[in-house]
């Protein structure tokens, strides 16, 4: 049994898709993050960096419970034990792992600075939000280019390079991001294209209710970016 520790993000979104993709049993804990249940020491022995999402293995290696946090590891350790989404091939392994680390090092961290400065950041900073803004775009063009000749990242085959960075790809994020997706007809159609398998569908309807991207509060501010995001734990 897979214990899930989510809230509907895109972090979150890779973990509740690969699950529903793997077919492994999971319970979900809900880890509100606009309330700052991040930072409850219970989640903190499990995630350490007090972010979502996490995972505990109840039957994990040696058949002892084993904690695993940060989303791009979450996806290897589950591909792995599922055998699913993660090629033996050694070439084929490494395409995939590079285009998981492309998210993990770059969609990731620059369309996440992107959305703060243009809609999180208390002071409107114009070259911020033109430098992250231009850098998704580049993004976004890196990814158009591999994809006009592939049917996914990391060549023909879906993968967990695609898990990983479908959710930062897809409405609201991409209107969030300030990127209009048709100007990049190749991941248009392969986002079009996940987002037709079932257990993507039922991946990002896990507590999607509860999922609130838009204007920024002075709340969540605080427990976003502010000093009870930056206090020492």
């Amino acid at each position: 049994m897979i214990e899930f520790y989510y809230w509907p993000t895109p972090n979150g979104h890779k973990v509740s898709i690969m699950l529903e993709e793997i077919g492994l049993a999971y319970t979900v804990h809900p880890v509100d993050i606009l309330k700052g249940e991040q930072f409850t020491p219970e989640f903190l022995k499990i995630s350490p960096n007090n972010k979502m999402p996490a995972i505990v293995d109840t039957d994990g290696p040696n058949g002892k419970p084993y904690a695993i946090f940060e989303s791009g590891s979450i996806l290897m350790y589950l591909a792995e034990k599922a055998g699913k989404f993660w090629p033996l091939d050694m070439e084929e392994r490494y395409n995939v792992l590079q285009w998981l680390m492309f998210q993990i090092a770059n969609v990731g961290p620059m369309f996440g600075q992107n959305g703060y400065f243009q809609g999180y950041a208390e002071e409107d900073v114009p070259h911020a939000k033109n430098r992250y803004l231009a850098e998704t775009k580049r993004l976004y063009s890196v990814m158009d280019k591999r994809l006009a000749s592939n049917d996914y990242l990391a060549g023909n085959t879906y993968s967990i390079a695609d898990i990983a960075t479908y959710p930062w790809t897809i409405p609201p994020q991409n209107a969030f991001h300030r990127i209009d997706i048709s100007d990049y007809p190749h991941v248009n159609q392969w986002v079009r294209r996940i987002s037709e398998r079932p257990a993507v569908q039922r991946g990002l309807a896990l507590l999607k209710d509860d999922q609130k991207i838009g204007e920024a509060t002075d709340e969540t501010r605080e427990v976003f970016f502010g000093r009870r995001q930056m206090k020492q734990r």
